[in-house]
């Protein structure tokens, strides 16, 4: 497996494998990695000969008072879980090897599917995500990409933006990797204390129970938004940030759940804030 940390090295070895008549599969990650990230891995190998995954927690994402600082790293473990996946390169750049001092350039996605749920909480979040995206996919070179269906909002903004903008590569989304008792597996876990632990599978029951209604015939995304809401709230250390309905699509509004819809939930427990979805077809 090789490590690079310089741009223009993985840059040249990536062409070469492109040369070579290989195709590239791209994990992009922010590292402490769990068997979600894993699974993303797996995906790529499945489709693509290489495989290259990025390590790196990307400043621009980060809003003021965010945790950028305090966001789990441990490299060594990381590399190690991915020498034994057989991963053929890791991509670890510095901050200054990604960003220039002077770096002014940015890609941004505008309208509804950056200004809703994750992007009217976290102003700024999705331009960090897509410009760091378009650069490692100029960097790597990309055929496929793979993200995970947990960063719903992310994966929907970056398959817009890579459509739009015409790159030479498709997006994979992959299923949600959830704990035994139905956590969605996150990096931020690490920080929820026993307690908050167990009350976050609040979030899963919240979705299940959702499910079940319109499996019921429930319709109204309003009762389902307050159903949502209600369950979570059974939770004392849950604060809602949103528990909302949209179109699976282009998160348009949608009155009646009679399509592909997407359930999304982002909840602090703590100092900790975690994000979940369900899609549901009727």
């Amino acid at each position: 497996m090789r490590i690079f940390k310089e741009i223009k090295t993985i840059q040249n070895w990536c062409k070469e494998q492109k040369l070579q008549g290989k195709s590239i599969g791209l994990v992009p990650t922010m590292g402490y990695l769990h068997d979600g990230h894993l699974s993303l891995v797996r995906e790529a190998k499945k489709h693509c000969d290489i495989v290259v995954v990025s390590i790196f927690v990307n400043p621009i994402q980060f809003g003021a008072g965010e945790d950028f600082e305090v966001y789990p790293r441990d490299f060594e473990r990381d590399t190690g879980l991915l020498e034994e996946e057989k991963v053929d390169a890791v991509f670890a750049p510095s901050n200054n090897e990604m960003y220039n001092p002077d770096s002014s350039t940015f890609v941004e996605v505008t309208g509804e599917i950056t200004g809703k749920l994750c992007g009217a909480s976290r102003p700024g979040h999705f331009r960090g995500v897509t410009t760091v995206c378009t650069k490692l996919f100029n960097i790597c070179l990309p055929d496929k990409a793979f993200f995970g269906q947990k960063d719903a909002q992310q994966v929907m903004v970056l398959e817009k933006m890579v459509r739009e903008l015409n790159f030479p590569l498709d997006i994979i989304r992959v299923p949600i990797v959830r704990e035994a008792d139905g956590l969605a597996m996150s990096s931020r876990n690490v920080y929820l204390d026993p307690e908050a632990r167990q009350q976050a599978l609040i979030l899963n029951e919240a979705l299940s129970e959702a499910e079940e209604a319109i499996k019921n015939g429930e319709r109204d995304t309003a009762r389902l938004k307050n159903k949502l809401r209600e369950i979570i709230a059974s939770s004392p250390l849950a604060e809602i940030d949103y528990a909302e309905i949209y179109d699976a699509y282009d998160l348009a509004d949608v009155e009646k759940a009679d399509r592909k819809i997407i359930m999304a939930l982002a909840v602090r427990f703590g100092k900790t804030r975690l994000i979940d979805n369900r899609l549901v077809e009727v």
